[in-house]
């Protein structure tokens, strides 16, 4: 049973992915089609027109299977050997730095938000 459900949740994540596809292609914009329906989707998980429940189990197998969904491109890589040199090198610092500024932005960000809902905390404890 439990399956069955997974499948109909990847499916409603898959419905979202199609939708924000052709919005893409209906107005043709820059941004592809699969970012248009997360950003569908979490407006609907915003605004609880979806409940989480409706798509956790599916959500949650996907990103324990995401590890495998990169294995065709890192495949694909093998064919292109000058990204293996030192363009390939290159690309790697880029990524290294990246990544690192990146969990340094978010962990401030989470951080002030995380004193931010404490202070509201504290001031709705004293009142």
């Amino acid at each position: 049973m439990k399956v069955i459900r997974i499948c109909l949740q990847i499916g409603i994540l898959f419905i979202f992915s199609y939708i924000g596809t052709y919005i893409q292609n209906l107005f043709h914009l820059i941004i592809p089609g699969s970012i248009i329906g997360l950003i569908l989707l979490f407006i609907c998980l915003t605004l609880k027109v979806i409940p989480v429940e409706l798509i956790e189990d599916g959500a949650g197998f996907l990103l324990g299977i995401l590890t495998l969904l990169f294995v065709p491109m890192t495949v694909g890589i093998m064919n292109y050997p000058s990204l293996l040199s030192w363009q390939g090198l290159l690309l790697l610092g880029i990524v290294v730095v990246s990544t690192a500024i990146t969990i340094v932005i978010s962990g401030i960000f989470t951080q002030r938000l995380e004193k931010r809902t404490e202070k509201k905390k504290e001031e709705s404890e004293c009142n």
